[in-house]
């Protein structure tokens, strides 16, 4: 990038870096190390004479070498296990690597394979990476957040992004323990990849507070705390002195919570949301892509926010986060209340329609979603109310699927919901495919090609009557590293409903079916480190009218605030290296 008006800012890309090693130990430093690409002036100055060849080559040669030792690995975990090594080699090559075959590493370094990974962490653990706290030793957290750090980390206040995770709900393989480490590290590799986070101003973290899972239990090489997971005040009090812990020590990090267990997830939130900068992203990113792919479908099928009718169907962390962010978005366009606009959302789970008589039955997150009984004619009011009954009932213009269910979106269910809506906005995510409630091409054709679908997972294109479709895929991918950039650059105080509305407007002003009905609903997630400055300007405008941004110096002018992002977004190229 040329040189701009906004080079002199601290996370600006740097031309050149101070370096302390030289020899052995800096080959051994992933962050300085540029193996084969150490110049002649390099290999003198820090002493590598005789530790490596003598061809120099640059990134794109090592990229085209590790790409053919990747592709000779013979499975996906494999090659997930190689990736694993090469960063903690070298963090450059490893970045450049994905982001020059995004779309087709993208499985590997994130969901679903590293799943696999997760669930052998501690049979595949080489090298430990991040932050490990444990509930028996919590008076240590601040000495442990303390010995964290690397080579290029200027200490507790150059930390921007932090992601935890207690372990309990990973990737749907439920809880992994301190395995779940792994899911705060993949999830902070996106960061960087998406939306150019600095990969040394990141800290992955778990906290250890034992695990429910008898194969850990009774595996002798589990890593983990061999006990019960910890419940109620003491569990309370473990993440709360975290949370006081980290932000004493990085008074500046975002906090990402991540696959925390159903019980835990938006109770943890909504208790941090009104004090500090904080996101899950199961409940809020997960709901944030989904609102951007529906805002899309209804410009297409012309239906507005303030009448559209949205069924829910799977009512976990992810289905009462899609609700909870539709419902906030009705209330910011038609100026109804919260409350008001929950009366267009219906949500259904194990029980059926949630309802208020479900009483104990009903998680936290469930409870603004239940409805009351007297709303139903007295024939169906005594029994469960099931998908089928509730879409025949409703008539929506949107069935959404979070069931993990698969093929639960039937023939007759969406032929009837055809039946009374012109263009149904169809959305089957469960992950992997083969929990999807429907997969496109039966939905296209029980709608005679005019349903407009987003799933959780890629699929190809569907045909119908001579007109071809794409697939827009929900990736929240398109939406948290963006979200968490916005947040970090404007330093904001907390991150608001009406920033995470914004946040999915950008994304929806991004569709490409905006311009042709016949595109997908939501833009590649190739293009998104360009996705992520739209929505990090979207956030970061919005906490400036908010007076949520404590940062300095942010440009009014729409240009130059993204010029201004996108100095600070750090990219995959080697410095120059300075001898200190």
């Amino acid at each position: 990038m040329a040189r701009s008006k906004f080079s002199h800012l601290p996370r600006a890309a740097e031309d050149q870096i101070d370096c302390p090693y030289e020899g052995r130990q800096l080959l051994d430093s992933s962050y300085y190390n540029k193996g084969s690409a150490h110049s002649d002036d390099e290999r003198r100055t820090f002493k590598l004479h005789g530790l490596l060849p003598p061809n120099v080559q640059t990134l794109d040669e090592q990229v085209d070498r590790a790409y053919a030792q990747y592709s000779s690995r013979p499975d996906d975990l494999a090659k997930n296990t190689f990736m694993a090594s090469m960063k903690a080699q070298n963090e450059v090559l490893y970045y450049k690597l994905i982001q020059t075959h995004l779309k087709e590493m993208f499985s590997v370094i994130y969901t679903p394979t590293e799943a696999d990974a997760i669930e052998n962490y501690s049979r595949i653990f080489r090298r430990p990476e991040g932050c490990f706290l444990n509930i028996r030793d919590q008076d240590r957290i601040d000495e442990c957040l303390a010995n964290f750090g690397g080579e290029g980390e200027g200490g507790g206040k150059d930390i921007d992004y932090i992601v935890v995770t207690d372990g309990e709900e990973i990737l749907g393989i439920g809880d992994q323990g301190t395995g779940g480490i792994l899911i705060s590290v993949a999830k902070l590799v996106i960061t960087t990849l998406c939306a150019g986070i600095h990969p040394s101003r990141q800290l992955p973290v778990v906290l250890d507070c034992g695990t429910n899972n008898e194969k850990l239990l009774n595996d002798e090489l589990y890593l983990g705390l061999r006990q019960p997971r910890a419940r109620g005040r003491q569990y309370d009090e473990f993440v709360d002195k975290f949370v006081r812990a980290a932000r004493a020590r990085y008074p500046n990090a975002y906090i990402h919570f991540e696959d925390f267990g159903l019980q835990n997830a938006k109770r943890i939130l909504d208790r941090y949301r009104p004090q500090i900068a904080c996101f899950n992203d199961d409940i809020q990113g997960t709901g944030c892509v989904t609102l951007a792919a529906l805002l899309a479908g209804l410009h297409v099928s012309k239906v507005k926010l303030e009448d559209v009718r949205v069924v829910c169907f799977g009512a976990g962390s992810a289905g009462t986060g899609i609700a909870a962010q539709i419902r906030d978005a009705i209330a910011a366009e038609s100026e109804k209340s919260k409350e008001e606009a929950v009366k267009q959302i219906w949500c259904i789970d194990k029980p059926g329609l949630l309802l208020k008589s479900h009483g104990d039955k009903l998680t936290p997150a469930q409870e603004s979603f239940a409805r009351d009984d007297s709303d139903w004619p007295s024939s169906s009011s005594k029994v469960n109310l099931d998908l089928h009954s509730v879409v025949k009932i409703v008539k929506p213009h949107v069935l959404i699927g979070t069931s993990t269910q698969g093929g639960a979106f039937t023939e007759a269910i969406i032929r009837e919901m055809a039946k009374h809506v012109e263009q149904p906005i169809i959305f089957p995510l469960s992950n992997p495919t083969r929990l999807h409630e429907a997969v496109p091409r039966d939905i296209s054709q029980w709608t005679e090609g005019k349903a407009l679908i987003a799933t959780g997972s890629p699929f190809p294109p569907v045909e119908y009557g001579g007109v071809k479709r794409e697939i827009a895929e929900c990736n929240n991918s398109t939406a948290f590293p963006g979200i968490g950039l916005g947040a970090v650059l404007c330093r904001a105080r907390l991150l608001s409903d009406k920033m995470l509305v914004a946040a999915s407007k950008a994304l929806t002003a991004q569709s490409p079916a905006l311009k042709d009905p016949n595109k997908p609903l939501l833009a590649d997630v190739e293009d998104v480190r360009e996705l992520s400055v739209q929505v990090a300007k979207a956030v970061i405008e919005t906490a400036v009218k908010e007076g949520l941004a404590r940062e300095g110096g942010i440009p009014g002018d729409g240009g130059e605030l993204e010029e201004w992002i996108r100095v600070q977004m750090w990219e995959a190229k080697y410095p120059e290296l300075k001898k200190v």
